[in-house]
């Protein structure tokens, strides 16, 4: 049976209770989706987390190898990789108690979804996150 996403309230529930948005393949070019994605999250107040070993830096915002080098708790992972690659990735945000693993547009993995879900977390596939938050009306964070 295919996996089926969270209903939207579900969703802009998940959304307006996050604080801390790790984005797995995050890049300073400002030409890719994933720094598009950044850059809206970022003016809605969250605390995003770039997670990718081949930047240092990405929006002025810290860049880290991996999720398990973050330090404290991350809310959603946010995932700019290939499908292929993203059962590992559900893997590691339940290992660091992530609540839920976010797959963009795109980006579907019924393994991926299994393990996640296993592992607690909310999964929501082939979506854009700074989109979402748009459409539901979710309210900007106070900094």
């Amino acid at each position: 049976m295919r996996y089926e996403n969270p209903t939207d309230e579900k969703i802009r529930r998940l959304l307006s209770n996050a604080r801390t948005i790790a984005v797995v393949g995050a890049s300073s070019k400002p030409d890719r989706p994933s720094n598009g994605v950044m850059r809206k999250l970022l003016s809605v107040g969250y605390r995003v987390i770039p997670v990718n070993p081949g930047e240092s830096e990405v929006l002025g915002q810290k860049a880290y190898a991996s999720l398990a080098d973050i330090p404290g708790k991350v809310d959603i992972v946010d995932v700019f990789r290939r499908a292929e690659e993203t059962p590992p990735i559900a893997d590691e945000a339940v290992a660091i108690g992530a609540g839920a693993l976010w797959l963009q547009s795109g980006i579907w993995n019924d393994d991926a979804a299994a393990r996640g879900v296993a592992g607690g977390l909310t999964v929501v596939m082939d979506s854009c996150l700074g989109a979402m938050h748009s459409v539901l009306g979710v309210p900007v964070k106070a900094r």
